[in-house]
């Protein structure tokens, strides 16, 4: 897990990261506690694609590929679920941080409406979701087009498309991205769930490719 740790987590990734979420808590202004998620999502899923976009690769780019493709597909999978999971909860823990780093604008709760606690709730509820989609698609795409800035580019178009007004409007609540465009004025309304579900059960069906994809790449 240590050598892990060290492949997918180092220190360069950490820093920009971090400062990321810094930067976006001072640029990105809200009024209420129930606007942070919707500042935050998009931006933690554009983090995403990029953190993890050579977890495939790297073996690749530390020229370390013709060891780690001697061992059987089986070991391979689990090195990149392993290291897919690190950086997964990581990438939580950085959307979490920089929720809390929103609270330096002092926010205010919605008079008659969601309170701080619930707000908080419903985020935690759906980051994991956008993290993982995002983290899984973007891994994918590099490794399928063999090369990490073209993937970064697919996969940026596609996030685009679908943070637009238009996906928005086609989707509805089976966008991936249904919890930033939910109404926060009706918070006890869940059918965003949908949208994050689906992109639970996508990543799940990118995750049982994985083998595939690795026995593709050779």
């Amino acid at each position: 897990m240590k050598k892990e740790l060290k492949i997918c987590l180092p220190i360069y990734k950490i820093l920009y990261s971090a400062a990321f979420v810094l930067i976006l808590s001072f640029v990105r202004g809200i009024t209420f506690v129930d606007e942070i998620g919707i500042a935050l999502e998009s931006p933690i899923a554009l983090l995403t694609v990029i953190f993890c976009a050579d977890t495939y690769l790297v073996e690749l780019h530390n020229k370390r590929r013709d060891v780690f493709r001697l061992f059987p597909v089986k070991k391979q999978t689990t090195a990149i679920l392993r290291r897919l999971l690190i950086q997964m909860i990581y990438l939580v823990f950085i959307a979490i941080a920089g929720y809390g780093m929103f609270y330096w604008q002092k926010p205010g709760e919605v008079m008659g409406g969601i309170t701080s606690g619930t707000a908080f709730g419903q985020f935690l509820a759906a980051i994991p979701g956008t993290v993982l989609f995002w983290g899984i698609f973007s891994m994918t795409i590099c490794n399928v087009v063999r090369n990490m800035w073209a993937g970064i580019g697919i996969t940026m178009c596609i996030w685009l498309t679908l943070m637009s007004q238009a996906g928005s409007d086609f989707l509805g609540k089976w966008n991936v991205f249904s919890y930033m465009f939910r109404e926060t004025d009706q918070w006890k309304d869940l059918s965003w769930m949908y949208g994050k579900s689906l992109s639970v059960i996508l990543a799940v069906l990118l995750i049982l490719l994985i083998p595939v994809v690795l026995k593709k790449r050779g």
